[in-house]
């Protein structure tokens, strides 16, 4: 091996962590050539993934958990090959600790939003179910996404306890996530889903959640915040600006067999339905 590509080796390896991911587009643009590659494959710098995809291989044998799960996938492809898109909707809620309110079974979906998800993500065998969604519920604005930190290691391998592992996911906020999940209605999720989880959002926050509303594309999902909201009524309700708010004209029918909700104008299910309209009734 010359030097030329020994120095093309060491700057991919320093740039990716072992274990982690990166595609035949991210070398290109490394001027890293494909008969390097090749070369590196053939002596056991990089594992062959899948077409057009490469691990840079543990360091210390590997965890089959590990090498299975959604996380470092995930992240070799929002910080290491920089594709913009982020982790929303029921899983985002689900990883920021409200998975306890969602029925139990069946392997973790993973919702992906944002124009940029790689093709090998969605292909890739995982212990996870990746389902890509689009950002037009916000019209590509990535208001209320954040770059979320927790302990992504679970203590089952020490050296996925160091920095590298520690990257913050790009996840939509609490706020974002539940307008992302009822866009979902009544398709891909239930109302009672919704229902229990919005139960436990507790500490949402308001001037995030007005903001949201505001730059929210569906009368739908507007409507339908209101009408959980109002149910639930947690403290942050009342700090919620509605005349900052377009809520649209005319009635909008939603659930088959429903009601029209008096204030909201929205078919829901009965349960749904307020008390004052279902003692009227």
């Amino acid at each position: 091996m010359d030097g030329h590509t020994g120095s093309k080796l060491k700057h991919l390896l320093q740039a990716v962590p072992p274990g982690f991911l990166v595609d035949t587009a991210w070398m290109t643009r490394r001027a890293v050539s494909r008969q390097s590659v090749s070369a590196y494959v053939k002596r056991g710098w990089l594992e062959r993934v899948m077409q057009g995809l490469f691990r840079r291989p543990f360091a210390h044998g590997e965890n089959l958990e590990v090498r299975n799960g959604w996380k470092i996938p995930l992240l070799s492809a929002q910080w290491i090959m920089r594709h913009e898109f982020h982790v929303g909707g029921i899983s985002a809620l689900s990883l920021r600790g409200h998975s306890h309110y969602l029925p139990l079974g069946g392997s973790f979906v993973l919702k992906l939003y944002g124009p940029d998800v790689p093709r090998w993500l969605l292909k890739l065998r995982m212990d996870a179910r990746v389902v890509h969604r689009s950002d037009a519920l916000f019209n590509g604005d990535t208001f209320g996404v954040e770059d979320t930190e927790f302990d992504l290691s679970d203590g089952s391998d020490s050296e996925l306890a160091s920095s590298p592992w520690r990257w913050p996911i790009k996840m939509s906020s609490a706020e974002r996530a539940i307008l992302e999940a009822m866009d979902e209605l009544p398709t891909s999720e239930s109302f009672d889903t919704i229902d229990t989880l919005f139960e436990g959002l507790v500490n949402l926050r308001p001037k995030l959640l007005t903001a949201l509303l505001e730059k929210c594309q569906s009368v739908k999902v507007k409507r339908l915040f209101f009408v959980y909201a109002d149910k639930h009524s947690h403290a942050w309700r009342r700090y919620i600006d509605m005349s900052r708010i377009d809520m649209g004209r005319g009635d909008r029918a939603l659930a088959s067999g429903g009601r029209l909700h008096p204030l909201y104008r929205i078919t829901i299910p009965a349960n749904l339905m307020p008390k004052e309209a279902d003692d009227g009734a």
